[in-house]
């Protein structure tokens, strides 16, 4: 039984032990699949990477990532040491150059005078465009693997409350908003684990899974009055992935104790892996407290049970699996 007396002490280790420079070591580190998925999760933004060292005129953006749920630039500049003038004049110069509308700074330290430089950014500026601040760590204990963290030091007013309803939309997307509000809010209170996007006015909202091209999802029908929860693949790697997971079936339904929905869809962008439940209606309110119950138990049952299987999926091995079958 583990006691006081032999609890491990976490050590603060200096980010210039691990990387040396910032566009050759920690750029391309945070630009891998599974840190921009830390980093995503952090801010609660899908983010898939474009572009590492952009150039914007004579200058180079660290990296230029997409935010699926919206279609729309964020782009992503770091700092290894304190923040200084220097990098939040090239934030504002490659931002405007790539017209970005999610800016991310990321440094070892904010001074006083930049994190108040974010917040007032982030005051005068309408709600198409937000700036965060964050801070990266490196921790261990004893001779532990060392575990980066980010915290948020600025971030755009009412960030974690979801955004202010836009005026002019129509009855069912505010709806919609609402929704997934209470969502946001019953999975907070909960204390979960699952960190989705900020809540928008549509009949979908997205979570990480810890890996680029791979979501897990929650939709409303209010057509067709049904909830679902489930897993997209998307990319170049999409079929190899999805029946990498296929030939996990048993082990995966026996584990969340229900049948899935296994829907490979060669001919469209994205495969679908899910659940549905046709005994709510969504735009009943009234039953949005079960819903949202429904909703929260089976995304954190697809996390626990997708999430390291998707981080192990490797394309090398269904190419493999796909010569045996030939030869």
């Amino acid at each position: 039984m583990t006691t006081p007396n032999n609890l491990g002490k976490l050590e603060r280790v200096e980010l210039r032990e691990i990387w040396k420079t910032e566009d050759r070591d920690f750029t391309p580190w945070l630009a891998s699949e599974e840190n921009i998925s830390i980093l995503a999760d952090t801010i609660g933004i899908d983010l898939e990477v474009e572009a590492q060292e952009k150039d914007v005129g004579p200058f180079r953006a660290d990296i230029l990532c997409k935010d699926t749920s919206s279609d729309s630039w964020v782009l992503i500049e770091n700092q290894l040491e304190k923040t200084n003038h220097r990098h939040l004049g090239q934030l504002m110069t490659y931002a405007a150059g790539l017209d970005a509308v999610t800016i991310v700074w990321i440094a070892d330290r904010f001074t006083d005078e930049h994190r108040a430089a974010m917040d007032w950014l982030n005051r005068i500026t309408d709600g198409e465009f937000n700036f965060f601040g964050l801070e990266v760590e490196l921790w261990r204990i004893a001779d532990s693997p060392i575990a980066p963290k980010f915290n948020i030091i600025s971030k755009p007013n009412e960030w974690s409350l979801g955004p202010i309803p836009p005026i002019d939309i129509t009855e069912t997307k505010q709806l919609q908003l609402e929704f997934w509000t209470h969502l946001w809010k019953l999975l907070k209170k909960r204390g979960s684990s699952i960190r989705g996007t900020k809540p928008r006015p549509q009949s979908w909202n997205s979570f990480s899974i810890g890996r680029s091209k791979i979501r897990m999802f929650a939709s409303v029908n209010t057509q067709k009055n049904f909830l679902q929860v489930g897993i997209t693949l998307k990319g170049p790697h999409k079929t190899a992935h999805f029946q990498l997971l296929h030939d996990q079936m048993d082990n995966i339904e026996s584990e969340l104790a229900q049948k899935l929905e296994w829907e490979e869809l060669p001919n469209r962008k994205e495969s679908r892996i899910a659940i549905r439940n046709f005994d709510f209606d969504p735009t009943k309110q009234s039953d949005w407290l079960q819903q949202h119950k429904w909703m929260a138990e089976n995304l954190e049952n697809f996390d626990k049970v997708f999430r390291p299987r998707i981080k192990n999926l490797s394309v090398d091995q269904f190419a493999e699996d796909e010569n045996g079958e030939e030869d």
